[in-house]
């Protein structure tokens, strides 16, 4: 009986943490707002050089629709739980909403506003038939266990299912969600609409439709960006060292397949730290290690550094595959790469970007590098409605064709303009949206 009390005392310990999810500091609401802002400020040189007409500006500075809602959740304690949620679409002009789902505690509206925002653009920029969505729950899902992240999957998504759907709005998997979660929401969503309906979601495990290379295909892309930009300049990977902030999914994969193209990785990090070798790392060792001691920090591969030093280390490309924000004002200064390529959404605040422009260093924007995922999960979403299954050959070389199309276009521009490769990018993006929404008509009394 004392070893089962003591137990339950312990289990309700655990979860009595998760009863009011605490919002830190860097992403509290007031901060978050400041996210937004710092977002959509980007978009008025934008309005302003390619003339938007007025109506496509204000539809474009509010997201079409914010849902909050509460997704409780019997926990294996027995307890219940209640933890925030968010599906935000903020323009479907070009077509249904498409956006990842998030567990974590940093969660917020004004967060996911900001990254369904740039879903938007990123879409319209590859010239994909979707508009930007994105979702998330504020919970530590590394508390959870397995049945509770189950159930709380499921709960999101009965929470959301009037406004989702394979023509209206398709969630993806984001941070701690996985195929696995997505598996539990598309059987959850088809056991609400009692009909199979695949295309809801994609990012699935591969017996329920889910597409091959979706699970690379952030990291392939991003090595695509950077393959045409490397191209122009004529440099070769055998010349190029590359540090990469991250060790997630997408970061690893680039990692990954940046070695084997013949770049020299030669650091990587995750929250303990970075790990450094001037001679290149052996990416598959580190990931083995990382599986091993659960942190970069602890392996012997490299010599261990702090996040923060390996943002300043002198390298040809600094690759940022972390979270929002990493480059801000204050650290700006001490950056000695050459270039940046942003894996994740909006690691450089536009004031960072801003300093890095005057002095000459480009940056490979989110909005084009961090693509390859949706053009994926827009394969998936293909194959679902056509009922046809397509190797991973076939996928990784439709995924190469459209990025060499609409990358290079980007890139393009940003010569022809004479304006940095995310400008451009904004630009192409934007342009598309502004022109769908007028196509659409202005009826202002119609509705």
């Amino acid at each position: 009986m004392a070893s089962t009390k003591a137990k339950k005392q312990k289990l309700s310990k655990k979860h009595e943490a998760q009863a009011a999810p605490k919002v830190p500091q860097a992403l509290a609401p007031e901060t978050g707002a400041a996210l937004f802002e710092d977002a959509r400020s980007r978009l008025e040189a934008v309005f302003g050089a390619l003339n938007i007409h007025p109506d496509a500006q204000a539809r474009l500075m509010q997201p079409s629709l914010s849902l909050q809602v509460s997704v409780p959740i019997r926990m294996d304690d027995g307890s219940l739980k209640a933890f925030p949620a968010w599906r935000i679409q903020y323009d479907t002009s070009l077509g249904p909403a498409k956006g990842g789902v998030r567990f974590h505690p940093n969660v917020n509206q004004h967060e996911v506003t900001t990254l369904s925002f740039w879903m938007a653009v990123k879409c319209a920029v590859v010239g994909l038939p979707y508009g930007g969505g994105k979702g998330g729950v504020q919970v530590d899902a590394k508390a959870l266990s397995s049945l509770e992240r189950e159930r709380l999957a499921r709960g999101y998504i009965r929470a959301i299912a009037d406004v989702m759907g394979p023509d209206r709005d398709i969630p993806a998997p984001d941070v701690n969600t996985d195929a696995q979660v997505m598996g539990w929401m598309i059987d959850e969503y088809e056991h609400i609409v009692r009909a199979q309906a695949p295309a809801a979601i994609t990012g699935k495990p591969l017996a329920l439709g889910g597409s091959p290379g979706r699970v690379e295909a952030t990291g392939r892309g991003a090595l695509k960006v950077l393959d045409l930009w490397a191209e122009r300049e004529e440099r070769t990977p055998e010349e190029t060292t590359i540090a990469v902030q991250g060790f997630g999914k997408a970061a690893y994969h680039f990692a990954r397949l940046a070695s084997q193209r013949g770049y020299k990785v030669v650091a990587v990090s995750d929250t303990s730290g970075a790990i450094y070798s001037a001679d290149g790392l052996n990416i598959d060792s580190a990931k083995k290690d990382k599986n091993k001691h659960g942190k970069l920090a602890d392996s012997k591969l490299g010599k261990t550094l702090s996040g923060d030093k390996l943002l300043s280390l002198d390298v040809d490309i600094l690759v940022l595959a972390a979270l929002e924000n990493q480059i801000h004002s204050e650290n700006v200064d001490n950056v000695k790469a050459g270039v940046i390529l942003e894996i994740a959404n909006g690691p450089l605040t536009s004031s960072a970007d801003e300093a890095l422009s005057k002095r000459d260093i480009p940056v490979l924007p989110d909005v084009l590098a961090n693509t390859g995922g949706v053009i994926v999960s827009y394969f998936e979403w293909l194959q679902n409605r056509s009922g046809e299954k397509w190797l991973e050959e076939e996928v990784n070389k439709r995924l190469d064709s459209l990025l060499d199309q609409e990358a290079s276009r980007v890139l393009t521009r940003a010569e022809k303009d004479k304006v940095t490769y995310r400008q451009a990018a904004y630009r192409q993006g934007i342009e598309r949206i502004a022109e769908a929404i007028m196509a659409r008509g202005n009826c202002q009394n119609c509705r």
